[in-house]
């Protein structure tokens, strides 16, 4: 049974990084720990860890952003290295608050934000959760249903309520009833800012080269990232493959990998219980 806890009261900024604006609400006290929401439509920062936040700010210092694109902050992201582009973004945001360094914890886009800015900057990263990352393996297999259904949201007819209903009830969770009408009408209402129709956050690579740039499992640093990395992945996951997970256990030497049952992509708010112990534990170490 998931628990639905109350968010506590947040701190919220909206913070000049690198010359854009970008939304940060935070609360708690200790180790800071950044969470990384994933890519989908109308995601956003603190609804997307709203069943997790309040767990670990008893312990952790909690800084969530809305990334590039999305929520409250600036909209537009490279399309030509997106996962570079989102990294940099929060590298600087950690400038920004003084951080020398924080653990990160990152759901699917948010994950492979993580996973690039710990590759190309491993000081800066204490210690990582990933759930169900995004760009393992997208070289090696097509995509996914559910992550076509999520491509093509802003493309054909254009977006609807209907079309990511049918996303985050067929494809993003395990059991379509625990996810309430309120949550898709608030994201529906986010995923149609002009702003965003715009200029999607989330697309398909541009070039080979930028798909190629986009599979970790193509990057030989991989093997040598020395940031100790819990990967979560939903056993039923139909928007990342859950093969990704062994195969970043097979390739990182300091990783744990913990499949979840009965569980979609979206495992902090599906299994929060879980997901908020064993993040607290393995982000103090504990496990």
């Amino acid at each position: 049974m998931t628990t639905h806890t109350e968010l506590p009261s947040m701190q919220e900024f909206l913070l000049d990084v690198a010359g854009k604006k970008i939304f940060v609400a935070e609360t708690g006290e200790g180790p800071p720990v950044l969470l990384l929401h994933g890519g989908g439509p109308g995601a956003s920062g603190v609804a997307n860890y709203a069943r997790n936040i309040a767990e670990l700010a008893k312990e952790y210092r909690v800084i969530v952003p809305d990334l590039p694109g999305y929520g409250r902050s600036a909209k537009g992201v490279d399309g030509a290295d997106p996962f570079g582009y989102l990294a940099d973004t929060v590298r600087a945001l950690l400038d920004r608050l003084g951080l020398d360094k924080a653990h990160l914890v990152g759901n699917s886009y948010g994950g492979a934000c993580a996973l690039r800015l710990a590759l190309d900057t491993p000081d800066r990263v204490d210690r990582m959760v990933l759930m169900g990352p995004g760009g393992i393996g997208t070289t090696r297999a097509l995509p996914t249903p559910g992550l076509n259904s999520l491509l093509n949201y802003y493309s054909g007819d254009g977006p609807s309520r209907l079309k990511l209903e049918k996303f985050i009830r067929n494809y993003l969770v395990f059991n379509a009833a625990d996810v309430p009408d309120s949550v898709i009408d608030a994201r529906y209402q986010d995923s149609i800012d002009p702003e965003v129709v715009a200029a999607p956050p989330l697309r398909r690579p541009k070039s080979l080269r930028a798909l190629w740039k986009m599979d970790f499992t193509r990057d030989k640093r991989l093997a040598r990232l020395p940031v100790p990395t819990l990967v979560l992945w939903g056993a039923a996951d139909k928007v990342n493959r859950p093969s990704g997970g062994p195969m970043l256990a097979g390739r990182m030497p300091n990783c744990d990998l913990y499949e979840v049952a009965n569980t979609g992509h979206w495992v902090q708010f599906e299994r929060a219980e879980l997901f908020n112990r064993l993040c607290a534990d393995f982000l103090a170490g504990r496990r």
